[in-house]
C-alpha cells in the first residue's frame, strides 16, 4: 500500500505543479479530495484510494518517473510553450516522451545541462535554495581577470543585485586566458536566480561572452552534443537525491 502523503506533495509527484504552487491551488479552492474542496494544507491522501481533482480534472501518480538530461543549445528557450514560436527545450525531446518540465532554467543565450522530469519532489529539491543543490558552469568573460582579483570578491562573498536580490556565495576560479584576451572561469552556484551569473558579472562591469552549464550536482553532459539527450541511470537519480539531503 502506498504511504499517505500531503496533498501538495501528491500534486507535485503527479507532475501538476511544485509543492508551493500546490498550496496556492488549495488555498484558491481548486483542489478537491473525494469530491470535497480541500484547503487545509496539512491534509493527506492515500494515492491508491482517494480521488484528487484540480479544476475538475482527476490527478493520478505516474507508474514511475522519467528523468532526461538534455544539452540545451544556445537559442533555445527553457519553457514548455513559447507564445513567440521560438524553439523550446520540448523540441529537443523524443516525440514519445511523457509530459515533462524543465528543472530550473537556462537563459536563451546559455547552453548546457538541463534536467527534464515529471518528478515534482526532485524538482523541488534541485530548485529550492534551502537544499543548496550545486550547478557547475564554465563562463567566458570579455576581459582578463585573475583568480585572486579583488573584483571577484563580491561573487564569492555574496552580493545584492540591482533589483535587491541577494546572492549566496559562489565558488569562482579562473581557469585560463584564451587568445582573444578574455578569461575562462569555472563557477559553482547553490541557487538559481534568473540570469544570475550574467547579472553577477554585470555588477563588476564584466561582460559574459558565453555561459555553459556542464553539470548539475554529480550529473554531467560531457558526452552529449548540443540538442542531444539521454536518460539518467537509477544511480544518477539516487545521487541527485543524496545531493539534496
Amino acid at each position: 500500500m502506498t504511504d499517505r502523503m500531503r496533498v501538495q506533495k501528491f500534486l507535485s509527484r503527479a507532475g501538476v505543479c511544485s509543492r508551493r504552487e500546490g498550496e496556492q491551488l488549495m488555498r484558491q479552492g481548486r483542489v478537491r479530495v473525494n469530491g470535497a474542496i480541500c484547503r487545509e494544507l496539512g491534509s493527506k491522501v492515500e494515492p491508491e484510494d482517494d480521488v484528487v481533482e484540480v479544476d475538475g480534472e482527476r490527478i493520478t501518480l505516474p507508474d514511475e518517473s522519467t528523468y532526461l538530461l538534455i544539452h540545451k543549445p544556445e537559442g533555445v528557450v527553457t519553457t514548455t510553450d513559447d507564445p513567440q514560436g521560438r524553439q523550446t527545450v520540448i523540441d529537443c525531446l523524443p516525440e514519445d516522451a511523457p509530459r515533462l518540465w524543465p528543472v530550473g532554467r537556462l537563459d536563451r543565450d546559455s547552453s548546457g545541462a538541463l534536467l527534464m522530469t515529471d518528478d515534482g519532489d526532485l524538482t523541488h529539491r534541485l530548485t529550492h535554495p534551502s537544499f543548496e543543490a550545486t550547478k557547475h558552469y564554465t563562463v567566458e568573460l570579455d576581459e582578463s581577470l585573475e583568480t585572486h582579483d579583488d573584483r571577484l570578491r563580491p561573487l564569492r562573498e555574496g552580493m545584492t543585485l540591482e533589483d535587491g536580490e541577494v546572492t549566496q556565495p559562489a565558488d569562482v576560479a579562473v581557469q585560463s586566458h584564451p587568445g582573444s584576451g578574455g578569461t575562462i572561469v569555472e563557477m559553482t552556484l547553490r541557487e538559481g536566480k534568473n540570469r544570475q551569473i550574467r547579472r553577477m558579472f554585470d555588477y563588476i562591469d564584466s561582460e559574459v561572452r558565453s555561459l555553459h552549464r556542464h553539470a548539475i550536482g554529480p550529473v554531467g553532459i560531457s558526452e552529449l552534443a548540443p540538442g542531444e539527450w539521454r536518460s539518467l541511470s537509477d544511480r544518477e537519480v539516487e545521487l541527485l537525491y543524496e545531493e539534496t539531503e
